[in-house]
């Protein structure tokens, strides 16, 4: 509950102490604290009714129709529902925040750097996804909230393929996506390496992604629409034909989460603004064949953007 003057987490016995550790909340124990959802709005409905409050926003896409029904038998208040609230403050991102992405980003790209020396013909992409999550441990980042995308061959095709106990061969290319988390904030790239000469449809589609990254990094400033980011991103996917086989967004938004506003698309939903930390990721995905894909996180600024994760985009070819 966020009110003018205070912040509260009604929690239940299980989660008090660990609240008290990992929040700046006040944080209350519900009367019942037996974990019958029940009951803890029952005691969200009393500290509202303690404060005498008027009128209450509840987040329209995560309250239930039987809990609000509930809700609005307890509450005093006036219940208005609200959409992205929260979700839109949190997309200008504070000095604090950039620095702990800046710091997830880091250990994400030094990851990169350590897993192209790593990989070997013969491994399995398991054996790759296991060293990213080491490495990134090492450096006292988290990986726990997404595991690592490594999917080579014709795998390379499925654009969230997680990794398998497939054995990775001599002239298959691999689509790596993973990121750090450092302080509860994240970073998310993908790249694509190729152990040994891969076919010459496997580098001409990098190519096509890389310019496409490019085209709209190049380019991208505040004040820019949805539409004209996913806009630019795709101009040349368009142009050589690869566009209707790029189906994955132009890219969204990074922070607490993996995957928060602004979500580019075809909308005109969101403008970007300095201070955002978004990322563009092309790609493209051949059935049968493999696909590649470019990610990289990006702070916007009043001018254009920063990439804080410079490591290469170009194809890394690794001796077989």
């Amino acid at each position: 509950m966020i009110t003018k003057d205070e912040k509260i987490l009604v929690t239940d016995y299980r989660y008090f102490e660990q609240a008290q550790q990992q929040t700046n909340f006040e944080v209350v124990l519900h009367a019942g604290h037996t974990g019958h959802k029940g009951k803890i709005f029952e005691e969200v409905a009393n500290q509202a009714n303690l404060r005498k409050l008027e009128k209450i926003g509840f987040e329209e896409t995560h309250i239930s129709y039987g809990f609000h029904r509930n809700f609005d038998e307890m509450l005093n208040a006036e219940l208005i529902p609200t959409f992205d609230v929260v979700e839109k403050i949190r997309m200008i991102k504070s000095p604090d925040e950039i620095e702990k992405i800046r710091e997830a980003s880091r250990i994400t790209d030094e990851a990169y750097v350590h897993i192209t020396k790593f990989i070997k013909a013969g491994m399995k992409e398991m054996d790759v996804a296991d060293e990213l999550v080491r490495f990134i441990k090492a450096q006292d980042g988290g990986s726990a909230g997404f595991p690592p995308i490594v999917a080579s061959g014709i795998r390379s095709s499925l654009a969230h393929g997680r990794a398998t106990d497939k054995v990775i061969e001599k002239g298959e290319m691999i689509t790596i996506d993973f990121g750090a988390s450092y302080e509860g904030y994240w970073a998310d790239i993908s790249r694509t390496v190729a152990i040994g000469e891969p076919s010459e449809k496997m580098k001409e589609i990098q190519k096509v992604v890389l310019k496409s990254f490019n085209d709209c990094v190049e380019n991208i400033k505040s004040g820019m629409q949805d539409t004209e980011v996913d806009a630019l991103m795709r101009k040349y996917l368009i142009e050589t034909g690869y566009n209707e086989l790029s189906g994955t967004g132009t890219g969204h938004g990074i922070g607490l989460e993996v995957h928060e506003k602004p979500l580019f698309s075809v909308q005109k939903d969101k403008v970007l603004e300095k201070d955002m930390t978004i990322t563009v990721e092309p790609g493209i995905y051949l059935k049968g064949i493999g696909g590649a894909r470019v990610e990289d996180v990006l702070l916007i600024t009043d001018d254009g953007c920063e990439s804080l994760t410079p490591s290469t985009k170009q194809l890394i070819i690794i001796d077989a």
